[in-house]
């Protein structure tokens, strides 16, 4: 059975089903996974070091995501080793085009798909976050973190470019009110402590310790009445999602005038 990708991201790309063990269902793409187990889907992003969010790896995630709907399933979103992701792919950034603001709007795009998940959505998040790859993590119901030498950062001022709107929104979603000027506008790199107290973690355990903390939670939340949950989540984040989904188009915009669609910011 072939998955189709999310059309809205402009890709093509496909994913593929298959029985695993009793019980279960696995996807797999060339770096994300998906595995069904008792109505909970574990996705995982294994990338590579950086765990880089391109335009396939979008498109993966919202087909799994699709997938997890379909299947009336929670979901668990991970990384690999010790990253989450340290946001979008800056190979296809810096060539700029089509294919970056592509990107872009696939990005942006996830942020309010992640949250109208009708069911549970818990990220374990292995260590490092940033950037784009943080402001997906702030779109799950529960965030579990490790402890390590790991920093959570939206680093997009101390590079110089603007915050996209869509960012901030997902920042000010989460975070305390002093945590959220600091990390809008002071670029703040925050260990997984200081984290843990800004909002951008909901817990925080031993590496070895995150995915059964994180199925905790999960046995946990599937308890709640799945109508009323649903709801829930519609009636706190509609006018948000709603907000993205116009904001996107700004941000777009903001990347064109700093010369993504010509090959790369302009200097």
């Amino acid at each position: 059975l072939r998955l189709a990708g999310f059309t809205d991201t402009g890709c093509s790309r496909s994913a593929i089903l298959r029985s695993g063990p009793t019980g279960t269902t696995a996807m797999s793409t060339d770096a994300v996974s998906y595995e069904l187990n008792d109505a909970v889907a574990t996705i995982r992003i294994d990338v590579g070091k950086r765990n880089a969010l391109s335009p396939a790896i979008l498109e993966a995630l919202y087909a799994a995501f699709d997938r997890a709907k379909a299947d009336g399933a929670a979901v668990i979103l991970t990384g690999r080793d010790s990253v989450l992701s340290a946001g979008f792919d800056l190979k296809v950034m810096k060539k700029g085009g089509t294919h970056a603001l592509r990107m872009l709007r696939a990005g942006y795009g996830l942020t309010a798909h992640v949250m109208a998940h009708p069911h549970p959505v818990v990220v374990a998040c292995n260590g490092h976050a940033m950037a784009m790859g943080v402001f997906l993590m702030l779109a799950a119901d529960y965030i579990v973190g490790s402890r390590g030498d790991f920093r959570i950062a939206a680093n997009e001022v101390a590079i110089g470019l603007p915050m996209p709107r869509v960012a901030a929104a997902m920042l000010e979603h989460r975070l305390t009110p002093a945590a959220y000027q600091r990390a809008v506008t002071l670029s703040e790199f925050f260990d997984v402590d200081s984290a843990l107290q800004a909002g951008f973690l909901d817990d925080l355990v031993e590496p070895d310790d995150l995915m059964d903390r994180a199925t905790e939670h999960m046995a946990e939340f599937r308890k709640l009445p799945a109508g009323a949950h649903a709801d829930a989540k519609r009636r706190i984040r509609g006018k948000l999602i709603r907000q993205i989904k116009f904001d996107i188009w700004r941000d777009l915009f903001d990347a064109v005038m700093l010369g993504i669609r010509g090959g790369g910011p302009r200097t």
